[in-house]
Order: structure tokens, then C-alpha cells, then sequence
């Protein structure tokens, strides 16, 4: 299956910028559609950007213009830049990956297209 490693989480302030990282492993690049989820003490996991895989990128609005998700075929790794970090970005941050193509699914962000899940990194952001 599918193996996912996240990295790149820590503790910022208000205003800061984090680059996380996804390693994925046991696929062929270009196979797998990718996304990220986060999910905060007591809340849903909720989703945060995906990346299809002909490149189709969907974002949640709570995070446009500030995060930017993106993949490298070089490193088979997914990356998400978040710029201007709030708060209420604090939480566990997921990657996740399925096999095949979203393509006109209803909702990319929805956990339940997702088969492969990582261990997440935690980023905390402090006011």
C-alpha cells in the first residue's frame, strides 16, 4: 500500500510561515491523487487542499491565498506552503492519498475519497 510520512510541524506565531512535507512511497508517480486534512482537539477532520492527479488543485476557503499545496515528481513528495498562519490553523495536519483520479467527484475535500493516511504533524500557532 500506499506509505505517507508528514514533516515540516512546529510552533509559530501569528503571521509566520510553515512548509510541510509529505513523502509518499510504493507508487507510481502520478498514480495517486493527494490532499491534506487537518484536524483540530474535539473537531472533525476537515479538509484543507488537494491535488488531483492531472495537477487540479482545490482549496478550502478558510485557507485561500495563504496556503499552496503542491508536488514534486522528483522526490514523490506533497508539500503545503501556509503563509500567514492564524490560530486557528492549530491543528494535526494529515496527509492522505488515493488511488485513480478525483476528476468531477462532488467534493475533493471529503475524507471519504481518501484510502491512504499518514501519521500528521502538528502545527501550533501562537497569538
Amino acid at each position: 500500500q500506499v506509505q505517507l510520512v508528514e514533516s515540516g510541524g512546529g510552533s509559530v506565531q501569528a503571521g509566520g510561515s510553515l512548509r510541510l512535507s509529505c513523502a509518499a512511497s510504493r507508487y507510481r508517480y502520478g498514480d495517486i491523487y493527494m490532499a491534506w486534512f487537518r484536524q483540530a482537539p474535539g473537531e472533525e477532520r476537515e479538509g484543507v487542499a488537494a491535488i488531483d492527479t492531472d495537477a487540479k488543485i482545490t482549496y478550502a476557503d478558510p485557507v485561500k491565498g495563504r496556503f499552496a499545496i503542491s508536488k514534486d515528481s522528483a522526490d514523490q513528495t506533497l508539500y503545503l506552503h501556509m503563509d500567514s498562519l492564524k490560530p486557528e490553523d492549530s491543528a494535526m495536519y494529515v496527509c492522505a492519498a488515493g488511488r485513480g483520479r478525483l476528476g468531477l467527484v462532488p467534493d475533493v475535500l471529503s475524507t471519504r475519497w481518501y484510502t491512504y493516511w499518514g501519521q500528521g504533524t502538528q502545527v501550533t500557532v501562537s497569538s
